[in-house]
């Protein structure tokens, strides 16, 4: 970078630092350090500084962070983190996400599919999404689509196979005749109220002692429609004394005579999730299964079933839960009533924390996946606040794309100026300040547009004061009107009081940015963004990182 540049970057260091103020007399031992021929001429360099300083303080702190947040600087990392090993690898390794289908997915989910992803990735082997959609009465039908595609976009098209449970029925009632046939499994008519109070002091209910042929027979009445819903459900013989009383002949089939969105009325006795989660751990060689802590119980459940079934159970990895603070609920069923209701405009609404509204942001699918992996495998709940965890975000997808993303000006809320006697010239930036040097040329006449505050600022100023449209030309007020000085940046250093952004009238569109609170905010951008692809993400100097929505049209990324 060059030193006008790194003089900024240290002051606005040091006035974020110190809740807006910079303090120039902090800064001469970092400039000696970098510039040492600087140290010759003491008063230049505290002239240098006292001018960029004054430029930092006139911006409010939020102005001052937005600045910083745009040059991408990364201060020197810790070793990047590796996730732990897991237990017992003998064979390629096969994971799985098992969401219900209630919406699509959102940043809690993506902890969890991302964790599970880089171990694949890791150890080689296959990673499966499996929704489980068995209770008929909880199902958003377009979240059978959204769910594998965003699935898919988190990891990089790597999904092995995407199950959907409620097309395996046939599976689920051939693994429970077996249990039956093994007597390990006993269809229940008790009233629930009756059952609950035998079971909590170990007493069997008179259906689990009834022989083979009658459990076969009510597995047939639950299906044929004698058994009404409520009137029937399978359970599992386990052990009736067995310490835990969660353990004791747990339910693994129920009748549901809902409609099932995906299935009709084809079904009516559906695998319970125990059930469910069981065959299909055996049938797609599961070997290592990330789960909540609040699944424990059911991890031992399916343990007991697999037993029966002659299948190893997978090795059972729990994880906490990450709890976000302060900002919207990350949870399907309480988004979808206000997306309904018109609150927000879609899954993939600007303000809403699921992927696909980072995806449309701009976000890279490896920004999550370095989050997951920064947190690793800990059995300890989280909670994180919402702002904290998007500036991790934000830092891990701003090292991604800094290097590759084009520098922009953009021009909010503008105003048209005129620099009386500036000359006619063209003039060359870079759109990159270290990787894409030059290749934005402008020809400018002395008419411009800068943004209305800069504007504002600059008619507060005193008559005289020297101002630089950045990388082009010097000008002073004089009462309403403001005239050319000269071009150099030298006869601005040491002198001049502020420095903007700036557009020629003549090379300029109309443009918005989408703001995170879902506002917009209008203004002109360089000609040259016509020359962009809808998703490409370029970086508007001074404002942000933005992702072309649509022609002209971008939204914030960060």
């Amino acid at each position: 970078m060059s030193y006008e540049q790194d003089l900024r970057i240290w002051a606005l260091e040091n006035a974020i630092k110190y809740k807006g103020k910079t303090n120039p007399k902090a800064l001469v031992g970092k400039v000696i350090g970098a510039y040492p021929d600087k140290k010759s001429n003491m008063k230049e360099l505290i002239q240098d500084l006292n001018t960029i300083t004054n430029e930092i303080n006139s911006l409010s702190l939020q102005d001052q962070e937005k600045e910083y947040a745009t040059y991408g600087i990364t201060k020197e990392k810790p070793k990047e983190k590796t996730l732990k090993e897991l237990p017992n690898v003998s064979r390629e390794v096969h994971m799985r996400l098992a969401p219900s289908p209630s919406g699509p997915l959102h940043i809690g989910h993506a902890y969890v599919l991302a964790l599970n992803y880089e171990y694949v990735k890791k150890y080689g082997g296959k990673l499966f999404v499996r929704i489980e959609d068995t209770n008929p009465d909880n199902i958003y039908e377009p979240a059978y689509e959204q769910i594998p595609e965003d699935a898919h976009w988190l990891c990089e098209n790597n999904i092995s196979e995407v199950i959907i449970q409620s097309d395996r029925m046939e599976e689920y009632y051939l693994y429970g005749k077996q249990l039956l046939h093994k007597e390990k499994m006993y269809v229940c008519s008790c009233k629930p109220d009756d059952f609950k109070q035998r079971i909590t002091k170990s007493i069997a209910c008179p259906c689990r002692e009834l022989g083979k042929d009658e459990q076969l027979k009510r597995w047939r009445m639950m299906h044929d429609g004698t058994y009404a819903q409520g009137e029937a459900v399978c359970r599992f013989k386990s052990d009736i004394k067995h310490k835990n009383p969660a353990m004791r002949d747990f339910p693994l089939f129920r009748i549901n005579e809902s409609e099932h969105p995906r299935q009709g009325k084809k079904f009516r006795v559906w695998p319970l999730m125990n059930m469910g989660v069981a065959v299909d751990d055996m049938l797609l060689g599961m070997t290592h299964c990330l789960r909540g802590k609040d699944h424990a119980d059911n991890a031992k459940r399916q343990a007991m079933i697999h037993e029966v079934l002659g299948s190893k159970t997978p090795e059972a990895i729990s994880v906490g839960r990450i709890n976000f603070a302060g900002g919207l609920p990350v949870s399907c069923s309480k988004t979808r009533p206000r997306i309904e209701a018109g609150e927000f405009n879609g899954w993939d609404d600007i303000r809403l924390p699921f992927l696909r509204a980072l995806k449309r942001r701009g976000i890279r699918p490896e920004a999550l996946r370095k989050y997951a992996v920064e947190i690793g495998v800990t059995k300890n709940d989280k909670t994180v606040a919402m702002d904290d965890y998007f500036k991790s975000i934000y830092a891990f997808n701003q090292d991604l794309i800094d290097d590759s993303t084009k520098r922009l000006f953009f021009v909010n809320n503008p105003v048209e100026i005129l620099i009386k006697d500036a000359p006619s010239f063209d003039t060359e930036l870079d759109f990159h300040p270290d990787h894409m040097k030059g290749g934005r040329k402008f020809s400018v006449n002395g008419k411009f547009f800068i943004a209305k505050k800069d504007y504002d600022d600059i008619m507060k100023m005193k008559d005289g004061e020297l101002i630089r449209l950045m990388d082009c030309l010097n000008f002073v007020r004089k009462g309403e009107q403001l005239e050319f000085h000269s071009r150099e940046y030298a006869k601005f250093k040491g002198k001049g009081k502020r420095i903007i952004h700036w557009l020629p009238k003549d090379e300029c569109v109309d443009a918005s940015v989408l703001l995170l609170d879902g506002n917009m905010v209008k203004g002109k951008a360089e000609a040259r963004i016509n020359d962009l692809d809808v998703n490409d993400v370029i970086q508007f100097e001074r404002f942000g990182f933005v992702r072309l929505d649509e022609k002209n049209n971008f939204w914030f990324t960060h």
